[in-house]
């Protein structure tokens, strides 16, 4: 797949214990980003972090949290970021999604025209 250099970063912040379709969020939204074939998705977890309640969520030793924060990013065209956005709307009860221009340097292995 080519990528233009310019493209979207699509970051969406939740908690781990947040669900779709009986499966975790954070997967539901990744198997969606495949079906619809964008370039790529990444599924971070937060080792501390709290979100519009104010809660802290740890993942200290002595204070294990069961919710600690995800954030999922996927990365395409513009074009094909604003086209998924509505499939995954009516999963997100709660959360925060941040689009962000972002310029990719590259993508794949190097062709030869880039060696």
């Amino acid at each position: 797949m080519r990528l233009p250099r310019d493209a979207v970063l699509l970051r969406i912040f939740m908690g781990e214990n947040d669900r779709a379709d009986r499966r975790p969020l954070y997967e539901t939204i990744v198997l969606k980003a495949r079906e619809a074939q964008l370039a790529g998705a990444t599924v971070l977890r937060g080792t501390v972090g709290f979100g519009h309640s104010s809660i802290l969520h740890s993942a200290k030793i002595l204070r294990l949290s069961d919710d600690l924060p995800v954030v999922v990013e996927i990365i395409d065209t513009e074009e094909r970021i604003n086209a998924f956005l509505p499939l995954i709307e009516p999963l997100m009860s709660n959360g925060l999604a941040t689009l962000e221009r972002v310029r990719i340097l590259q993508y794949g292995p190097a062709s030869p025209e880039q060696t």
